[in-house]
């Protein structure tokens, strides 16, 4: 019975070592010589290019907010892009911490889910209406995804059209032309992964990054 008992001890203690530290420790060693960016996150100056970001409290001195640079697609469950208060159905925006009231300085974390609204929902086309409404004030004539939300309120990345759609704003905000801006959208284009796997997208804080060197 001893026996046996040494034995399962042995094992136990050699699984320990190789599975839950060298194995662990070897995966994060390969993937910081491999793939040091991804494995910290995508980290830049500006923030995770894995998360969408709210660019439409952005200061554009001289014009609207958010005029100055280009944004993604609306948060799902808070406050829709340029508005400080929520719209009808609103919450928690998980992409701008805000202030807790009573309580400057503390920042109330938000949250990220779908907003679970149906074609018929009179809240789903007030919010759309906002949307619109804030758009063509910026004179950009809005594709669907920019006055709709994706699933988890965290998209960080737009369709090239999208990013075409927003060109007369930013044109007018930087004073950069439109084929400029036409040339930096192509040149941020990513193509479906592998050729076939998706579609082709455009990663928001990295084309605002890159709007940024050119201005």
């Amino acid at each position: 019975m001893l026996v046996h008992l040494r034995r399962s001890l042995v094992m136990a203690v050699l699984c320990l070592i190789f599975l839950g530290f060298a194995y662990a420790f070897a995966g994060t060693g390969v993937s910081q010589v491999l793939f040091k960016s991804q494995a910290n996150g995508s980290i830049t100056s500006n923030g995770s290019s894995l998360i969408g970001q709210n660019w439409s409290q952005t200061k554009c001195p001289g014009h609207p907010l958010g005029s100055c640079v280009f944004q993604g697609r609306p948060d799902a469950v808070g406050p829709y892009a340029g508005s400080l208060n929520p719209v009808a159905g609103g919450g928690d925006n998980p992409l701008q911490a805000n202030n807790i009231p009573g309580k400057p300085g503390t920042l109330n974390s938000g949250e990220s889910g779908a907003s679970n609204l149906g074609p018929r929902s009179k809240t789903l086309v007030s919010n759309t209406q906002t949307l619109v409404a804030y758009w063509k004030a910026r004179g950009v004539n809005p594709t669907p995804d920019l006055v709709t939300t994706s699933g988890s309120g965290y998209d960080p990345d737009i369709s090239a059209a999208d990013a075409r759609a927003q060109i007369p704003m930013v044109s007018k905000a930087t004073g950069l032309s439109p084929s400029t801006l036409k040339a930096l959208i192509a040149r941020e284009n990513s193509g479906a992964q592998l050729g076939f796997l998706g579609t082709s997208y455009i990663n928001v804080l990295q084309l605002n990054e890159a709007l940024a060197q050119l201005r």
